[in-house]
């Protein structure tokens, strides 16, 4: 078998393992919430977010072809391959990492960490290769700003939102709004679920396209074969149901106390800013970062002390790191694997 296609199918495997650790390690975005709450038995939301995730996987095509063309250029052939391969590599590593010790960092981060760290290798070691570079317009554009934006307004809508319902529900009794926010959290879950789909699942099919592309099976770098689609959707709805307790425990217990109507507010709000984000910019966002910033406004409604600041404070800076740690992984994977060519 050609060395070209072998690597073709390296690359393909490994953006689907990387789906399914997305998949475990991102499932407390989507029911977190309505399992602190109890809106829903673990095993029950983790198959919802499951269906969700594998429906909204066909939505987000706008995204995957952000992340198949618009963040690196590659050399075609072999060379560009082991490039994916190794920033493939580099986010799997940090996701494991980062689901061992409980904290909901963005797998998409990793992604994009993992595959600028090994380009920038790839471009210092391919010597002559003018073809390698770091996009770095689309780097700022496409996942700098929405970074840095949708927390704020993941943060600033979740205040709002949890201040207008408690004025709208100001006179209703504790026990019977509870109640209905428990039954009313299956839908927002639902929705946050697929908005996940739409932005995660879309990742890996971005990357399978590109690896398609760079390997010479397609000519057109945003075409996506429907069985892209389905098998990134199997692949991230397994991880799902896998589920990833130790930062489904971290979001929905340790950042605030949880309540139905802080838990419907904060999915509601979160769901809301992935829609937008996939559909009117295409821009590929972190839904770990939008429904953790949510959660947060949601709580500081409570007051100062509502927040456990210091565990949010961790999970900032975990953000803060993730995309560089990534791409020194991705970087440092690729030193090895550049001799399989």
């Amino acid at each position: 078998m050609d060395t070209v296609l072998i690597a073709v199918f390296g690359c393909i495997a490994a953006a689907l393992l990387f789906g399914y650790t997305n998949g475990f390690h991102d499932s407390a975005n989507a029911i977190a919430t309505s399992i602190s709450t109890r809106a829903l038995k673990p095993r029950v939301a983790l198959g919802m977010a499951a269906i969700g995730n594998f429906i909204g996987a066909h939505l987000g095509a706008k995204v995957a072809k952000t992340v198949a063309e618009g963040i690196v250029s590659l050399p075609t052939g072999l060379d560009g391959l082991l490039i994916v391969m190794s920033g493939l590599l580099g986010a799997i590593t940090w996701n494991f990492i980062t689901w061992y010790f409980g904290l909901p960092t963005s797998s998409s981060h990793s992604l994009f960490g993992g595959i600028v760290g090994a380009t920038m290798a790839g471009g210092w070691l391919i010597m002559g290769n003018a073809n390698v570079w770091v996009l770095w317009h689309g780097i700022v554009e496409k996942i700098v700003l929405p970074t840095v934006i949708s927390p704020l307004v993941g943060f600033a809508l979740g205040f709002l939102v949890m201040i207008a319902v408690y004025w709208l529900f100001r006179r209703g009794r504790p026990d019977k709004l509870n109640r209905g926010f428990r039954h009313a959290q299956t839908a927002s879950a639902a929705a946050m679920a697929l908005g996940h789909g739409m932005q995660d699942a879309a990742k890996i099919i971005g990357v399978i396209v590109l690896a398609l592309y760079v390997g010479g099976i397609q000519d057109d770098a945003t075409h996506i074969p429907q069985w892209v689609y389905w098998v990134s959707a199997a692949v991230m709805a397994a991880g799902t149901y896998a589920g990833g307790w130790r930062i489904i425990k971290t979001m929905g217990r340790k950042i605030i106390d949880l309540g139905p109507p802080q838990g419907f507010a904060a999915e509601t709000v979160a769901s809301s800013v992935l829609y937008a984000n996939t559909y009117l910019l295409g821009a590929p966002i972190s839904t770990t970062h939008t429904i953790t910033s949510a959660i947060m406004g949601v709580g500081s409604t409570g007051g100062k002390r509502a927040v456990r600041w210091g565990v949010a404070r961790s999970i900032v800076i975990a953000w803060i790191i993730t995309f560089p740690i990534a791409a020194l992984v991705g970087a440092l994977f690729y030193l090895p694997i550049q001799f399989i060519g």
